[in-house]
């Protein structure tokens, strides 16, 4: 066993059991460029820490149900001190002496079997690394690196600060709600800060929120990145550190949210920051109030007996109130006054040591401690033969073994004596359990940590996240409203984003919805949202709206002028019929075939009339209906015509003499001639309509500003409707042929003349159709139609009608047999 002895820059106590303890009584400060050289700095924040060890340790020792009959000792080191190193100080503690524990005999009981400490991560990793083989536990109470969470690197590490991971979650919960989605990162030039934006990264992802820039503070790069964080567009900067050139660069209009290491630090919190600072959000451990322990920090005096056995304590006062304890006042520093000792009255006005309001870090080895203590005491209750060693044997308190205090710290599960439950998870984490600070600023000008939220998680149960919005202020000069940190505004409804090239997803642009689709929610919609089937977007992109349904129906203008044509041509072919039934006894009725013009006018009139049909809403029977009665009216016109073509041919041939063909074009034979051409047009209808017949189908059109719902009838059989058209196309080319044959008949018997012409007419007009109907949008290729019945009808009405009810009406002198027959 090697001898207890103290090392150097260190408090210890005897005991029967040691407990060691390190913390970071000094540290270096580098973080401004007024110096590149570090400065030593007294902490008096970890010799609170390091006071609160010893007042547990003394509290445990008075309590007659915890550990009775043994008492604690404690040997608290300087991590910064002890030959510069926390493993130097740690290998002194557990060896007695400035030596490395490599050379140990195996077997051997260090002199102190479980440390408290580090406080930071990266020292607490070397520790633990090089203790580890030895299974000597150390229980930390700051070192928050997610990476210490790992058992198989270190598995005799337990702590009672939470992990970063929870940390970074509460963070990453905190961003979310509050919608920055575009923030910095500055981190410490440590595995802490490494690894904590590591795993915030790692929250972050796929949660909408974007860094800006991710900075690691260094000598060389301070005033670089103070400019970064200046010059950047995000206005919330998540800090793991803090750097002294963000306040003297006097940037003001941040807000910052704070890791555990810094929120309730009240030297960073001084008033000269504030400007800077105010409004700070964090993350702080959770806070308890340790009774007793506020006089137990003020009991301290600079004389003889403290100063013996506290090395720190001289150092303490002089920080504190800013005075010498120089024996000789020779050695005085001449910026300082001497100390009295009579100083002990103004504890209650040092900001920091004395400051029991905010005990975070200070409760967490208040924690370890009793952790500790709960152990032993577990080791205690052990009975022969239950043990978990070598065959039942129990702990020997007196000559502990590091693996033994691993193994039941394990298993710990306690209350606090301020009431709180403790126990360590499977990696030696406790329940994450955080305050949610907010620096507010007194009329003092001070710095007040305002709880406003709180934030619980643990591995397997689901986070309680809270923020109380009425009791924030924020930061970066946006008083009562909540700061706005994006890279892009969110894109207003009828718009998506589009991610900037080679920026974060967060960096965007707002591109209107195509056509078809919208976007009714501001926000950063990836994508537009299509409209269903019959529905379109309106101008906007904002609304799906019920697409227009286009067809010619009756209410338009368009159909009202072409059903008033329509219903005048066959008001005038009513009338020419009329005429003609009227004066069927005159001679130029006579002479026209009287019977035949009856048919040619009635035909004509439904020729007229099947306008009427194509206007509407197509519908079945409307379908069907239009396409047949255009089909068999029309060839019952131009049969009719026929006839009359080949009748007045075969008669003026007939007077040539031993000709007879008169004999074969009797009225009975004209009937049964337009029969015949008419059934077969019928017969073609009858076979369309049975094998393929003519439906409404819906077509996709545009017109105007947007699409719609064309209406129409579809022919159902191509050849159906071909053969329909060819074969009134076959009569009128015959027709037109016949009828040009037989031009050059007498001049005052004209028929032929008139036929021509009408012909003429006719086969213009539909020639013309086709390219106007193909041409022709939505229902301007029903009216296209119309309008070709139409005009092919009024071209037969009025170059074989109107002639000869101008001379029947106007001009009846020349209605005689022999006008007719002169010349």
């Amino acid at each position: 066993l090697l001898p207890p002895k103290p090392v150097s820059g260190s408090v210890y106590r005897a005991g029967d059991v040691v407990i060691g303890g390190l913390f970071p009584i000094h540290f270096n400060s580098y973080l401004s460029v007024s110096s590149f050289r570090p400065s030593v700095r007294f902490n008096q924040r970890a010799y609170r820490w390091l006071q609160t060890m010893i007042f547990a340790v003394e509290e445990i020792n008075r309590d007659p149900a915890l550990l009775p009959n043994l008492n604690l000792g404690f040997l608290a080191s300087d991590t910064c001190r002890s030959e510069g190193t926390t493993l130097g100080a740690a290998l002194a503690m557990v060896t007695g002496k400035e030596a490395s524990v490599v050379g140990t005999e195996c077997g051997t009981t260090p002199e102190v079997p479980v440390i408290i400490g580090d406080a930071r991560s990266s020292a607490s990793m070397v520790v633990a690394q090089t203790l580890g083989p030895f299974d000597l536990p150390m229980v930390s109470y700051f070192a928050t690196c997610a990476c210490l969470s790992d058992n198989w690197r270190y598995p005799s590490f337990f702590r009672t600060v939470p992990s970063d991971a929870f940390q970074a979650r509460g963070m990453a919960k905190l961003l979310r709600q509050l919608g920055w989605v575009w923030v910095g990162l500055v981190s410490e030039d440590g595995d802490y800060g490494k690894f904590g934006v590591q795993v915030l990264l790692q929250e972050l992802q796929g949660s909408g929120v974007c860094v800006a820039y991710s900075e690691l503070p260094s000598k060389r790069k301070i005033r670089h990145i103070a400019d970064t964080i200046r010059g950047s567009t995000a206005r919330v900067v998540v800090a793991f550190a803090l750097m002294e050139e963000v306040v003297r660069q006097n940037i003001t209009d941040k807000q910052w949210i704070a890791s555990e290491a810094w929120v309730t630090f009240s030297t960073i919190a001084a008033p000269k920051n504030l400007p800077s600072l105010a409004g700070t959000i964090g993350f702080a451990l959770k806070k308890a109030e340790i009774p007793g322990l506020g006089p137990f920090l003020t009991r301290l005096h600079p004389d003889g007996d403290y100063q013996k056995s506290d090395p720190f304590l001289r150092e303490l006062w002089e920080e504190m109130f800013v005075c010498s304890l120089g024996v000789d006042p020779s050695v005085t520093l001449p910026s300082r006054r001497q100390c009295t000792g009579s100083e002990l009255t103004f504890f209650v006005l040092t900001p920091n040591y004395a400051d029991v309001s905010q005990l975070r870090a200070s409760y967490n080895v208040y924690k370890a401690v009793y952790a500790i203590a709960y152990a032993i005491q577990d080791m205690m209750a052990c009975r022969p033969g239950d043990g978990v060693f070598n065959g039942g044997q129990c702990p020997d308190i007196r000559k502990l073994q590091p693996s033994q205090i691993v193994h039941y710290l394990r298993g710990v599960n306690f209350s606090t004596p301020v009431g709180e439950s403790f126990h360590f998870d499977i990696n030696g984490d406790p329940p994450a359990s955080y305050d949610i600070i907010n620096w507010h600023v007194t009329p003092e000008g001070t710095a007040e940590f305002v709880q406003v939220g709180h934030f619980l998680s643990s591995e397997g149960s689901d986070d309680q996240f809270h923020i109380d919005m009425d009791k924030v202020v924020w930061g970066g000069g946006s008083g009562d409203e909540v700061p706005v940190s994006v890279c892009s505004a969110d894109c207003p409804p009828g718009t998506r984003h589009a991610v900037q090239k080679g920026k974060p997803v967060c960096c965007f642009d707002c591109l209107s919805c195509a056509e078809g689709e919208i976007s009714n929610t501001t926000g950063r919609s990836v994508e537009c949202i299509r409209c269903p089937e019959r529905f379109w977007s309106n101008p906007d992109r904002t609304a799906c709206i019920p697409q227009l349904v286009d067809f010619l129906s009756y209410s338009d203008t368009m159909s009202v002028i072409l059903s008033v044509i329509s219903v005048s041509g066959a008001t005038l072919t009513a009338g020419a019929l009329a005429t003609f039934i009227y004066h069927r006894h005159t001679a130029l009725v006579k002479a026209n075939n009287s019977e035949l013009s009856f048919l040619l006018l009635l035909s004509l009139k439904l020729c007229f009339l099947c306008a009427l049909v194509f206007i509407g809403r197509p519908k079945p029977w409307t379908c069907m209906l239009r396409h047949t009665l255009f089909g068999i009216s029309f060839v019952f016109c131009i049969s009719c015509l026929l006839s009359r073509t080949v009748v007045v041919l075969v008669a003026f041939r007939a007077t040539l003499p031993g000709e007879n063909l008169m004999r074969y074009f009797s009225p009975t034979q004209q009937r049964m001639g337009i029969s015949l051409c008419t059934l077969i047009q019928v017969l073609i209808c009858v076979l369309w309509l049975a094998l393929a017949p003519p439906r409404p189908a819906e077509r996709r059109g545009r017109e105007g500003r947007g699409p719609r719902v064309i209406l129409e009838c579809e022919v159902g059989s191509v050849v159906g409707f071909s053969l329909v058209l060819s074969y009134i196309g076959l009569l009128a080319s015959l027709c037109l042929l016949l009828a040009f044959l037989a031009r050059k008949l007498p001049d005052n018997f004209n028929e032929a003349k008139f036929i021509t012409f009408s012909m003429l007419i006719f086969c213009a007009v539909w020639i013309s159709f086709i390219p106007a109907y193909v041409s022709s949008p939505g229902k301007y290729t029903v009216a296209v139609e119309i309008f070709a019945i139409l005009a092919s009808s009024f071209g037969l009405l009025f170059c074989l009608f109107a002639p000869k009810c101008f001379i029947i009406l106007l001009r009846p002198e020349r209605n005689t047999k022999k006008h007719m027959m002169s010349k």
